[in-house]
């Protein structure tokens, strides 16, 4: 992973419909953190930093995501109803898979 590394996917934010997104690695203070910001994609904004840091259990990873949505009203009653509870699915996912791979994880969570 380095600075100015563009990563491309393809999501289902909304009713399955496909969609490209397209994030750049902007920042990378290896072993400490990285960030990725949206480039092109469903988001208005999408800022994600991604912290990594040991304990003396093992590592500590933390996320702090700042997003904005597109469409105005529109945009924040889907925020409301659906798009936030998926950001959260997502993040729920990468837990049992970190905890697949690793073993018994505790979640730090900040709501």
């Amino acid at each position: 992973m380095y600075a100015g590394q563009i990563i491309s996917y393809i999501v289902k934010p909304l009713a399955g419909i496909p969609m490209r997104w397209v994030t750049e690695i902007t920042h990378v203070d290896e072993p400490r953190y990285f960030v990725d910001e949206q480039r092109f994609g469903p988001y208005a904004l999408w800022h994600h930093k991604h912290f990594i840091e040991k304990s003396e259990n093992g590592v500590i990873m933390r996320d702090v995501v700042h997003y904005a949505v597109p469409l105005g009203i529109i945009g924040q009653l889907l925020n409301t109803i659906i798009i936030r509870k998926k950001i959260k699915t997502i993040f729920e996912y990468r837990y049992k898979k970190l905890q697949a791979l690793f073993g018994i994880i505790k979640p730090i969570r900040k709501n």
